[in-house]
């Protein structure tokens, strides 16, 4: 195909931005229809995409001719009725994480989608260029052999009806992703903890820490605060028994005034993974474009990932035990 087009479900903060990095930053792509249940908010969104529409309906958008290839960015509870839609009409979809919110649900789409790879997972964090950088130097040995890992996701202010299980199936749900394949290792065990809460969260357990351990014998930090009030900030250190490798601070400037010296942190999530959406989107066009297998995290990697936030959930329902990961059955 000379140009794949693009049918975007969701007009929420994530949807609307795809259709911006699809429109504006990705080649090889045209952005056809626009689906969201307030048709109002779908048409803000089209009105700077050329010859566009708009639908209310996203099995409409799977059905439609005019769409080659869809994007799932609506209500984590839509995902797997619409990725099983895209498979069945022949779709590659590209799903947001989480896969579903259960791991049911999770399974269901799997075992639709087997052996078609059709489906590609939102994983975009393996596309981020601080974090191939991050793991390039840990398979390069720049820290020996890994021994702990800790990783931070804060964020301003969580979304309206976060509960505690929201928080880690929608948030903490990259970590369950990207500590393995940094690692190249299965997380098999987890921990649930979490301190007294913070004042801002209401209905949910905030901050939280999650405890993983990965096959290699790897121990995992990973703090979860939603409502940590400052800014968007997201940090990874892996100690080896040689020395340590980490993120670095993405900010691009300092500011020096009335005797103070500051950098910024973002609103939200999209200034700081700019960069790996356009890749990741880029990537997922090119492949379809040449018929050839989508490199981004697949359905099993998001039946993976949603087996640990299954793990971490029954630990932090049971008193914070140790609970082992089981592998999904299909």
């Amino acid at each position: 195909m000379s140009e794949i087009r693009v049918g975007v479900i969701g007009t929420g903060i994530m949807g609307a931005d795809h259709v911006n990095t699809l429109h504006r930053h990705v080649s090889g792509a045209a952005v056809t229809v626009v689906a969201d249940i307030d048709p109002a908010r779908a048409r803000a969104v089209a009105v700077g995409v050329p010859d566009a529409r708009t639908v209310d309906d996203a099995f409409a958008l799977i059905a439609d001719p005019a769409v080659d290839a869809v994007v799932i960015a609506s209500h984590d509870a839509t995902h797997a009725d619409l990725a099983i839609a895209a498979v069945r009409a022949g779709k590659p979809v590209m799903c947001e994480k989480p896969l579903a919110p259960t791991l049911a649900e999770c399974a269901r789409v799997v075992r639709a989608e087997e052996r078609t790879g059709l489906i590609s997972l939102g994983f975009m964090r393996r596309f981020d260029p601080a974090y191939v950088e991050l793991r390039a130097a840990l398979a390069a040995g720049a820290c020996g052999v890994p021994l702990l890992l800790h990783c931070v996701s804060r964020g301003v202010a969580s979304a309206p009806g976060a509960t505690s299980e929201s928080s880690v199936t929608g948030s903490a749900i990259h970590e369950f992703d990207t500590v393995p394949w940094l690692l190249d290792s299965p997380v098999t065990e987890v921990e649930w903890r979490a301190p007294r809460r913070t004042p801002a969260a209401t209905g949910l357990r905030d901050p939280q820490l999650i405890l993983l351990r990965t096959a290699d014998g790897a121990l995992t930090t990973v703090e979860v605060f939603l409502n940590a009030g400052y800014g968007y900030d997201i940090r990874c250190e892996i100690v080896g028994d040689r020395g340590t490798v980490a993120l670095a601070d993405p900010a691009r400037i300092v500011t020096d005034a009335e005797r103070r010296r500051a950098t910024g942190h973002p609103a939200d999530w999209r200034p700081r993974f700019a960069d790996a959406y356009r890749l990741e989107l880029q990537t997922w066009v090119d492949a379809i474009a040449a018929g050839t297998p989508s490199p981004l995290a697949t359905a099993r990697d998001g039946l993976t990932a949603s087996a640990v936030a299954a793990a971490v959930i029954d630990s932090m329902r049971n008193g914070g035990r140790t609970v082992p990961v089981q592998a999904p059955a299909l």
